[in-house]
């Protein structure tokens, strides 16, 4: 392990170097993957530092051991060689999830997509449960929310919804784990029989795609402004500011009401537009990536059944991983971590066995 540790210091040395070069500091594009580099290098780094101290310390306690006659002396450093073996044996696990690759988009800001599914009125009054839970837990987190589109259902909820998420901290590595088939088996207000239903959602969770990730020929998109029907103000319906933008080499679709201003509509649904494009490029990466297809956390499949929300057991299972928790208004209220922890944990002991020849 020290060997690739001494790897990494050599590649962490060279990142320092290049990170205070001025031609790196004015290629925008290079400088934020530098520096992103130095940011991740700097964790392993720094436990290894400690590693090599543990080392150390193992080293002077044998040797103390071996060669010391006082067994007070002999007895201390017994004690302290027994607690070092401990301390590195644990340490040593932690630097292989450091040294496990990291998906390069974890550290992005985030466009979440949720449509109502199977279930009418009832799966758009869920797809808003959705958006608050969503709402909820990014706000514990700090990060901001911000509207994009929505389509509002006859009886509550959305039909549809956009949102961006923006902030510190992986989002992306976060949130990606949202993506697929969400269903709820509950009552539905609309019921007069007391008959459970079953109603389908459907979350996309996008990486927020810079200018940098998607180059896109403008030539290439129409524009379409047209009245907003949604929150505004008294320019509702009287102003253009609605934007449709329309890709015409792949027929993506991405448009924003949400702002007064035409401008700040636009470039809400350029960022949209982007983020799809990017989209595909990643499932295509993600298809040609065994080590991702096989990985029953973060397969990419929309379309895949992820998680139940059941209201009469109070329950919420994920059905990629077979977690069950009894905490259903807890998380509904924005208490998702502990899911979302239960399924990285699983994916980065998955990706450490397909790994392991790297130790």
């Amino acid at each position: 392990m020290l060997d690739k540790l001494n790897i990494i210091q050599q590649k962490f040395n060279e990142v320092s170097d290049l990170i205070i070069q001025p031609d790196i500091i004015l290629d925008q594009k290079r400088y934020i993957s530098l520096n992103k580099d130095y940011k991740e290098l700097g964790l392993i780094i720094e436990k290894k530092n400690l590693y090599e101290e543990f080392l150390l310390n193992i080293e002077e306690a044998e040797d103390i051991c071996k060669n010391e006659k006082d067994k007070e002396m002999i007895e201390m450093a017994s004690e302290q060689l027994s607690e070092a073996k401990k301390k590195i044996s644990i340490l040593e696990e932690e630097i292989k999830f450091l040294l496990i690759p990291k998906d390069p988009d974890d550290s992005k800001n985030v466009v979440i997509e949720l449509r109502a599914g199977t279930g009418g009125d009832e799966a758009s009054i869920f797809a808003g449960d959705l958006f608050r839970m969503y709402a909820k837990f990014c706000e514990g987190k700090g990060w901001k929310v911000s509207l994009v589109d929505s389509n509002p259902g006859t009886s509550g909820g959305y039909k549809e919804i956009i949102f961006e998420v923006s902030g510190k901290d992986d989002i992306y590595g976060v949130l990606k784990f949202e993506s697929g088939v969400h269903r709820v088996q509950r009552v539905p207000q609309t019921e007069t029989q007391g008959r459970v239903h079953t109603s389908a959602a459907t979350v996309m969770v996008l990486p927020e795609a810079e200018e940098f990730d998607v180059e896109i020929n403008m030539n290439d998109v129409r524009i379409d402004y047209f009245c907003s029907s949604g929150p505004g103000g008294q320019s509702v319906n009287t102003t253009y500011s609605a934007v449709r933008l329309t890709h015409t080499p792949t027929g993506i679709v991405a448009q924003c009401q949400d702002q007064k201003s035409q401008h700040k509509n636009k470039d809400k649904a350029l960022k949209v537009l982007r983020s799809r494009l990017y989209e595909l490029e990643l499932n295509k990466k993600l298809e040609a990536d065994s080590l991702k297809r096989n990985s029953m956390v973060s397969s990419g499949d929309r379309s895949a059944k992820i998680r139940t929300y059941n209201y009469p057991q109070g329950r919420v299972t994920d059905h990629r991983i077979g977690l069950t928790l009894y905490d259903l208004q807890n998380i509904v209220n924005g208490d998702i971590q502990k899911i979302i922890d239960e399924l990285k944990l699983v994916q980065n002991t998955e990706m450490l066995k397909n790994s392991e020849e790297v130790f």
